[in-house]
């Protein structure tokens, strides 16, 4: 008898934490119009690729590390990518057509807005860098640096929808409608 009231004791802390951990990485996720940036990436989309000499190669490696990353390493890596796009790529990024710049800056002011909601998580300690989501990071930036600079910038630019569908695809339900 006693045996069982430890094992429902067990569960129940079990569940306790579960249902907090939950909660915290809900408290996480970013709410933003998904839809607006992909917009904007639309629209420039083909003369950012038109420019990528190296068709062959890819900064993001879908399958390889963003599919891969485990939904407690998600507001890490989201973190860690936001970062990247607004510290690297698009500085490195030289744009001489005005409106293509516009959609560039719309998509980079997005990337600072949610890159606050997630500092103020990670100020929280809601989210947590484990070692495989700096791994993941580490290969993009590893990519990125095996290319010249603008030509990494261009190819990361052009690779910004597969970031999009992978920050909506990992943060449904927060994005605005």
């Amino acid at each position: 008898m006693q045996a069982q009231g430890v094992s429902l004791c067990l569960l129940a802390v079990m569940l306790f934490l579960c249902s907090a951990h939950a909660r915290g990485l809900r408290r996480c996720l970013i709410s933003m119009d998904m839809r607006r940036m992909e917009e904007s990436f639309r629209g420039i989309k083909n003369a950012i690729q038109a420019k990528d000499t190296f068709r062959n190669v890819t900064i993001l490696s879908t399958s390889e590390t963003l599919d891969s990353v485990k939904p407690l390493d998600v507001c890490c890596v989201t973190k860690n990518l936001l970062a990247f796009y607004v510290d690297r790529v698009f500085k490195d990024h030289q744009e001489l057509s005005p409106q293509i710049l516009r959609k560039i800056s719309s998509i980079a002011n997005s990337f600072l807005h949610m890159q606050k909601s997630l500092q103020r998580c990670q100020e929280q300690r809601l989210c947590h860098c484990r070692q495989e989501a700096t791994n993941a990071t580490r290969i993009i930036h590893d990519n990125y640096h095996r290319l010249e600079i603008r030509s990494a910038a261009i190819k990361s630019l052009g690779e910004l929808d597969v970031l999009l569908a992978w920050i909506d695809k990992n943060h449904q339900g927060t994005s605005a409608a």
